[in-house]
């Protein structure tokens, strides 16, 4: 299908095949054996031959999905069923891995089961004082700082030791402090699943998710109950899955405490989620939403809202992410330029994350003397950042400059990029 489009599409503009591979810079070859099937086209070639032959999508819907769209719901293990363990190998290094409850508790790791929102499986520690609560508070704050500069598998046990610290707590006092330091753990929980998924391990992520909606429901904390669905629509996003970003992200309007910056948040995924599937009007409404609900703060943002807090603007950068996914590479490349300028110096992973996603801008334009220059100084912080969605732009960005490759910039940065991609 997508093949026989493209060849009448190409002959219809009266291109040959060395036309078009001037236009897209893929060679003749690939472009021959794309149509007539004997490669199939990735969605990032579907949309550069798309823009090249000014089909309006067309050929952009006849390209497989990235990954086929499953249940809208992500399946977590039961909390009754099953419990996580952290645990510490000779080297130093940290991972989870699962076990159900009854074996867990006959091996006598009862007090390494950090994951459990139930009942404490260990005995209640002293009541949460309101001093031990703004302790808290301040080390969630220090612990979003922290990861803005250190790897997530260093971080990620320091929310989990945090989040069942909180827990204990809870689970000793009464009234409003319980509350209160259960919403606290929610906190660590919803970011240990973030580091989770910064560490490469969705099914963590999704489980440290479900783990701080449990807390939240607990706590009687409506504003997170909503925002963990923002939180599960950017691990459907990062597997390129548009359809359930976009359902995920549309719950939250059903949320009863869904707060106006939680909406906000849920608009800019459901707008990523819309350019996924390459849907211009939609996704360009989704920002406008976003926009009337997340306005441009005055100052920097409090370490303790929901979301970012080193992103000053999360529509603006959310906007050139959109038109990158949807082919407009030259506007994105452009909103990002801007965007990434106006993060802090202090947001490193920030900067990191979003000058990946400028220097793939840049090189899906053409811009390759640039775009090479943009990632070699950004090799050094992805290296730093530890991160596993970051380098899955790296990867689609080596994959794009792979068509320029006897460009001498490319010639150049291809080792150091390569080391990146394969650096344990």
């Amino acid at each position: 299908m997508f093949g026989a489009e493209l060849r009448r599409r190409r002959q219809e503009a009266r291109m040959s095949l060395a036309d078009l591979s001037g236009v897209t810079h893929y060679s003749k070859g690939y472009l021959s054996k794309l149509e007539t099937g004997a490669k199939p086209p990735t969605s990032e070639t579907a949309v550069i031959c798309d823009n090249a032959l000014d089909a309006g999508g067309a050929l952009r819907a006849l390209a497989p999905s990235r990954t086929p769209s499953g249940d809208p719901e992500p399946k977590v293990p039961s909390h009754s069923q099953e419990v996580w363990i952290l645990r510490m190998e000779a080297d130093g290094s940290t991972e989870f891995s699962g076990m159900d409850r009854r074996t867990a508790l006959s091996a006598g790791a009862a007090s390494l089961v950090t994951a459990a929102a139930g009942p404490s499986p260990v005995s209640p520690a002293s009541p949460a004082s309101p001093e031990t609560l703004v302790w808290f508070r301040e080390q969630f704050a220090a612990l979003r700082a922290l990861g803005q500069r250190a790897a997530p598998r260093v971080v990620l046990p320091l929310a989990v030791a945090q989040a069942n610290a909180l827990r204990q707590l809870a689970a000793g006092t009464n009234g409003r402090s319980a509350e209160e330091a259960l919403g606290l753990a929610a906190r660590f929980a919803e970011y240990a699943g973030w580091m989770a998924q910064e560490a490469g391990d969705d099914s963590a992520a999704l489980w440290w998710t479900d783990t701080a909606a449990t807390m939240a429901a607990t706590a009687g904390d409506r504003e997170m109950c909503a925002y963990v669905h923002v939180r599960r629509a950017l691990v459907a996003m990062y597997a390129h899955d548009g359809a359930r970003t976009i359902g995920l992200a549309e719950r939250v309007r059903s949320e009863p405490g869904a707060s106006a910056r939680v909406l906000g948040l849920a608009a800019k995924r459901e707008a990523q989620g819309h350019a996924l599937v390459g849907d211009l009007v939609s996704s360009e409404r989704a920002l406008e939403r976003a926009r009337e609900l997340l306005p441009v703060p005055k100052g920097t943002p409090s370490p303790h809202v929901l979301g970012s807090s080193h992103v000053a603007d999360p529509v603006g950068v959310a906007r050139g992410w959109c038109l990158v996914d949807l082919g407009r590479f030259e506007e994105g490349a452009r909103v990002l330029d801007e965007e990434v300028a106006r993060l802090p110096e202090s947001a490193v992973r920030a900067r990191t994350r979003f000058g990946v996603r400028r220097a793939l801008a840049h090189a899906l334009a053409g811009e390759v003397d640039h775009a090479c220059a943009l990632t070699g100084e950004l090799l050094d912080g992805v290296a730093a950042s530890g991160s596993a969605t970051v380098t899955a732009d790296l990867r689609r960005l080596s994959q794009a400059l792979t068509r320029y490759h006897g460009h001498g910039a490319v010639r150049d940065l291809s080792p150091r990029l390569v080391a990146a991609l394969h650096r344990p």
